[in-house]
């Protein structure tokens, strides 16, 4: 069989050389809204089907993880209506794509401080992923109340008790063993980064896993971001070459 798919939006593509998984850091609601003389939830609602879109793309191609940051430790800093609303938003998503979810065989995951979601949205994202826990097309996380550095510090914390108990000694503390004792334990790490909106930097986000994950920022506010320009960045990816530091 060609490795290369010769259909549609995805022509030109090898799937024999795709990422095991991509990463997104989703931004621009807020400014695509404001351009448009909307207020910001709006955004945040377009920006929802712009999920839909790229995880339906993402499991199509056959990428086989997917994590979307979806709220940070620091959003929970953004003014309570907008917090709120985006806290019904994330429950009215979770509900519109069980049966989608379910039909691709894509499983949910949540990566973060989820303890601190409210109990209700808490409720329905467990539901969710209980739903879809036997599923195995794609694993497709979303990143709620999540920060790198507080991921760090909290496997820091569990490998310490560890230690205080005499379960494990400092010599036994390699990379493999932090690792193991983040919110990713079990996956590979993300081989590429995309970053919508035009901002460069990496807000908090999966500080540990993107050392050596390919980086692309591009312009397109996160609602505008379509499936051509997905393919088209993965493409880009193909065409770089991974040394890990080696010649």
């Amino acid at each position: 069989m060609n490795s290369k798919t010769n259909y549609g939006f995805t022509s030109g593509l090898d799937v024999a050389n795709l990422p095991l998984h991509v990463a997104i850091i989703m931004d621009g609601n807020g400014r695509w809204a404001k351009k448009r003389l909307l207020n910001r939830i709006q955004g945040h609602e377009k920006g929802a089907q712009t999920v839909r879109k790229v995880v339906e793309t993402a499991r199509e191609i056959g990428i086989p993880v997917l994590t979307l940051y979806a709220f940070s430790t620091e959003n929970w800093q953004r003014p309570k209506s907008e917090v709120t609303a985006l806290m019904l938003l994330l429950k009215k998503f979770l509900a519109s794509e069980t049966k989608n979810l379910l039909e691709n065989n894509i499983r949910l995951n949540a990566i973060g401080q989820i303890e601190r979601l409210p109990e209700s949205v808490r409720t329905a994202l467990l539901k969710v992923m209980d739903a879809t826990r036997h599923n195995s097309g794609m694993l497709f996380n979303l990143a709620l109340s999540y920060g790198g550095r507080s991921e760090i510090t909290r496997a820091a914390r569990k490998i310490a008790e560890k230690a205080a108990a005499g379960e494990i000694s400092a010599e036994d503390i390699t990379e493999k063993v932090v690792a193991e004792h983040l919110y990713s334990a079990n996956m590979p790490d993300p081989d590429l980064l995309i970053r919508t909106s035009g901002e460069m930097r990496i807000s908090n986000f999966l500080l540990w896993q993107i050392a050596y994950a390919e980086i692309f920022f591009t312009d397109s506010l996160w609602p505008d971001f379509s499936r051509e320009e997905f393919v088209q960045i993965l493409k880009v990816y193909q065409s770089r070459e991974r040394r890990f530091g080696r010649l």
